[in-house]
């Protein structure tokens, strides 16, 4: 670790640290805190994946719907209007609603094969999002003046890396360059976030091991085809799998890092309480 003991991590005169875990257990809400400080640059991979990688897909995708409406289409036709994505560090929805859902057309869904090819293009932005973390870190000093960093991660990072290989690139890097912190979650965290997801199911990112596993284990156990699938139906089905299958991957990763428990996290409201946080979870460690 960077940080090989608490001392070290409260004498360092530039702290970088990555968030990771569940969506949904703080990770922006305590990003926005020490961004609010003054002294860390925020650096939220979904935004970089949103405007960066994805930004031409998804405005892509609005352009494409728009083409549909003969009013739409020839003021587009004629560059009379513009389309593109309001995205920001609190509504990422442009990115969920261009991964969308499989499933029955009239019901919003889409074909699982065009789900797929959505998916890889997510999972290549976010690998690509993730390896720009030390470039991040150093414009965030030479162009701002920011000493400390704090990356915030999507759910899905589990997914793409290898965390019992020791030269695994994308933990290579992030590990080099930060302090990994697993947010660890509960078992009523668990049920809150499926409680959560169940009124309000939205897209997500999955490997695609998994995520071609849970497809076909769902037409089989729905006895239904590709082409009749509820799309939110699906995505709740897939959902609390995917925290299952998620949650020993990050525990795994952990091994590159802390962890602090969800429940302690809640209860930072500055800076000084997120390092003393952090330091009691190094000390847990060492």
């Amino acid at each position: 670790m960077i940080y090989p003991t608490a001392q070290d991590w409260r004498a360092a005169s530039h702290k970088n640290v990555l968030l990771f875990g569940m969506s949904g257990l703080g990770k922006t809400h305590v990003a926005n805190i020490l961004r609010s400080e003054g002294d860390w640059f925020h650096y939220s991979i979904d935004y970089r994946i949103g405007t960066r990688y994805m930004g031409e897909y998804i405005a892509d995708n609005a352009k494409r719907e728009a083409m549909k409406v003969p009013f739409l289409r020839d003021l587009l036709m004629t560059d009379s209007i513009y389309i593109g994505s309001n995205i920001s560090f609190d509504n990422l929805t442009p990115v969920s609603t261009y991964l969308g859902k499989p499933g029955a057309p009239e019901a919003g869904g889409m074909g699982f094969a065009d789900y797929q090819a959505r998916q890889d293009q997510f999972r290549r932005a976010e690998i690509s999002a993730l390896m720009d973390t030390p470039y991040f870190i150093s414009r965030a000093e030479a162009l701002y003046g920011y000493p400390h960093f704090v990356c915030d991660t999507g759910g899905s990072i589990c997914e793409w890396v290898d965390a019992d290989d020791p030269e695994d690139e994308i933990l290579r890097t992030l590990g080099e360059a930060t302090l990994m912190v697993w947010i660890k979650g509960s078992e009523a965290h668990t049920d809150e976030l499926i409680r959560r997801f169940d009124k309000a199911p939205k897209p997500m990112a999955y490997q695609p091991e998994f995520l071609e596993r849970t497809w076909h284990t769902y037409l089989e156990a729905q006895g239904c085809a590709a082409e009749e699938v509820n799309p939110d139906d699906f995505i709740r089905f897939a959902y609390a799998r995917a925290l299952a299958h998620r949650e020993p991957r990050y525990e795994a990763m952990a091994r590159w890092g802390v962890t602090v428990e969800a429940a302690d996290m809640a209860r930072v409201s500055s800076a000084a309480d997120f390092e003393d946080v952090i330091a009691e979870a190094i000390d847990a460690r060492t």
